[in-house]
């Protein structure tokens, strides 16, 4: 039986990169209220961890340091001067360190407002006519998503905006994305807590067939039960280990195999990998010193009312690590499982815990190597596992599932799953949508990308790192290829941030190798470590565009900066309502040099999305991310020592005795 496993030490070097507990954040807001006389107009919109410098905590752990001071960094925005702050608080000494209004920006959305503007929307007359004209008279039953506004040339200036979505349901837990109230554009002002403008660009009637996926909930179109048959032979998967996982934890510091780590976390970014380092023959080599998603981006590309509007920065604007899910035992994380609670803030500066937020577990994943010798018939083959680390986060009508893979061949591999329900359009029935596919009869998803950014701030074998790009090249015709068939590498030094701004191009087999030069293996070869993309697209918004004047990050697929702990958004500290690009393209504007030198890696990735029907009404999951590959980083296959393996214990759905034990043995 699965269980949760529970920490096997007892956590007793608490690490400076732990994240806040609950007594910290109550202890800041507390701190905040008493030094600064807060009043109630004064919001938290979130408290974190402020990380100390990563030279002290490098030499605290080398020995050489003093004990680092422990502080949070919270935002706060200040309703009635319409203000957002900065501020740092010492928890060491208990006092407010540091203290910042930041003029002409829009912090996140908050949850509280997020809830609000629901139920202002619903009480506004003109909203409410709206719907009359579509049918709807009982409104407890509309579904109101508030987008986040981006920008628009008729917004007025200077004031806090959400931009709600209205959709509608047929009972409790009906799935109202089935009926979009197309055409309705509501605008709320967050600080007057109003609806100031309702926009009804014409009446497009409900689509009728429901869009349940809940067995319970599925009904025909006569509204009875369809009795939706449930597939009887899927048969129980266990996974077991009887002897206990093979990762140990001590507070947030994860041992694995050969991997050392500390798990991480913040209320914008979700989960932080930290000092992600591989123990080799004796001594622990860092490889990324932090990892954590900086920003996601979702346009789309219908210019219809309701759908041109939507063009959310889903971490800057909402926060990721505020929306993680309480994950499932069985369902989300299957196996002997580690969870992590993470602690954020509420409006008032009080902690609120999600319990079970961030899994942790190791899985099997097939043969990692083999050889079979045709001339002795002697055959050598090892299991390869991964440790998985992962979220999932529902942001509206999306899931995004967030996967760190670890493997024993010294691999680590980011995955983002999308899932979830497609934001939804309505056509009249017997129309096809121009910029978007039927899902069902007046029913449509519209087209549109999600882009994604990770920031790596590499530690490859220490902080003096160099990044190549490297490319195949075929050689010309002539005396170095007299057969046309070689081909060799070519690497280009990214040697400044201006030159470090690059494309993906398969055609060439295109990486890019971050090294270490003053690291050589025995063969001379400086220790590097290769970002390997996966399907990747750019987007297709152009010039003029919101894409184009906020998103310019996903323009590049890869940046490389000179590492500076105040810059950790590819979009910028504060994306929210935002009229210029911000974060990369500005870090990159001051052209630092980048060889041999402390770099951050950013790599941008997307998944291109034209929806199909068998999207509807959930959709399968789909992938996206990229490796992170060893390339000289060993003397040689660093799983060459994994165990063989135990025989297995079924074959051809019959139980293997003892025979089958003495064949493998043979």
């Amino acid at each position: 039986m699965a269980i949760q496993f529970p920490d096997v030490r007892t956590a007793t070097n608490r690490s400076p990169l732990e994240p806040l507990s609950a007594d910290e954040i109550g202890r800041t807001s507390a701190i905040l209220r008493e030094q600064r006389d807060l009043g109630p107009r004064v919001r938290f919109v979130s408290i974190t961890l402020q990380e100390p410098p990563k030279r002290e905590v490098l030499a605290q752990q080398g020995g050489d340091g003093a004990p680092l001071e422990r502080a949070a960094f919270a935002v706060l925005y200040d309703r009635a001067a319409q203000q957002a702050i900065e501020t740092v608080v010492s928890l060491s000494s208990g006092v407010v360190t540091s203290w910042r209004v930041v003029e002409g920006v829009q912090p996140g959305v908050m949850l509280e407002e997020f809830f609000a503007t629901e139920e202002i929307t619903r009480a506004d007359p003109r909203w409410q006519e709206a719907m009359r004209k579509r049918g709807v008279t009982d409104f407890s039953l509309a579904m109101i998503d508030p987008w986040a506004t981006g920008y628009d040339i008729e917004d007025p200036l200077g004031r806090r905006l959400i931009r709600p979505l209205t959709f509608v349901r047929s009972r409790e837990d009906d799935n109202g994305y089935a009926r979009p109230v197309e055409g309705l554009v509501v605008l709320v002002d967050l600080d007057l807590m109003e609806v100031i403008d309702v926009r009804d660009h014409g009446v497009v009637p409900l689509p009728k067939k429901a869009g349940n996926y809940m067995p319970e909930l599925m009904f025909d179109d006569d509204n009875r039960p369809a009795h939706t048959h449930v597939r009887d032979d899927v048969r129980p998967i266990e996974i077991t280990q009887p002897d206990g996982p093979s990762f140990t934890v001590d507070g947030h510091a994860v041992s694995w195999q050969k991997w050392r780590l500390q798990v991480g976390y913040s209320p914008r970014e979700g989960l932080v990998l930290h000092q992600v380092g591989y123990e080799d023959r004796g001594r622990l080599r860092p490889v990324v010193y932090r990892a954590s998603l900086s920003e996601m981006y979702i346009p789309y590309a219908d210019p219809a009312p309701t759908h041109r509007i939507k063009n959310v920065f889903d971490e800057g604007e909402y926060g990721v690590g505020l929306l993680l899910n309480p994950l499932q035992l069985g369902c989300d994380c299957l196996g002997e499982i580690r969870y992590f609670d993470a602690v954020a803030n509420d409006q008032d500066g009080q902690p609120i815990t999600i319990p079970n937020a961030i899994c942790m577990h190791e899985e099997d994943f097939g043969v990692g190597w083999k050889h079979t010798d045709f001339r002795t018939e002697k055959m050598e083959v090892r299991r390869s596992r991964r440790l998985v680390i992962s979220c999932f986060a529902t942001v509206g009508n999306y899931e995004y599932g967030f996967f760190w893979y670890l493997y024993t061949d010294g691999t680590i591999q980011f995955e983002v799953k999308l899932t979830g329900v497609i934001s939804t359009g309505a056509v009249p029935v017997g129309e096809q949508p121009r910029f978007g596919t039927l899902v069902a009869p007046g029913l449509y998803g519209p087209h549109h990308q999600h882009f994604f950014n990770v920031r790596l701030d590499m530690q490859v074998d220490g902080e003096r790192n160099s990044v190549y790009e490297v490319d195949a090249a075929a050689l010309p015709p002539g005396e170095d290829n007299p057969y046309g068939n070689a081909w060799v590498t070519q690497e280009t030094l990214l040697a400044r941030e201006s030159e470090a701004q690059r494309l993906i191009n398969p055609f060439v087999a295109r990486t890019w190798q971050i090294v270490n030069p003053s690291s050589v293996n025995e063969l001379g070869q400086p220790a590097g470590y290769k970002l390997m993309p996966g399907d990747n697209v750019l987007p297709l918004q152009q010039e003029g565009s919101q894409a184009w004047d906020r998103a310019q990050f996903a323009y590049k697929h890869l940046w490389v900066t000179a590492y500076d702990p105040e810059q950790l958004y590819a979009a910028g500290d504060y994306p929210n309502q935002s009229q210029r690009p911000g974060g990369l393209l500005e870090y990159a504007k001051a052209d630092r040099p980048l060889e041999d030198t402390d770099v951050v890696v950013w790599y941008s990735f997307g998944a291109h999305h034209v929806v199909r029907p068998e999207d509807w009404p959930v959709m399968p999951v789909t992938f996206a991310g990229f490796h992170l590959k060893p390339v000289s980083f060993f003397d040689g296959n660093p799983a060459l020592d994994m165990p063989r393996s135990e025989p297995a214990c079924h074959a051809g759905g019959e139980t293997v005795g003892e025979s089958a034990r003495e064949q493998a043995a043979e």
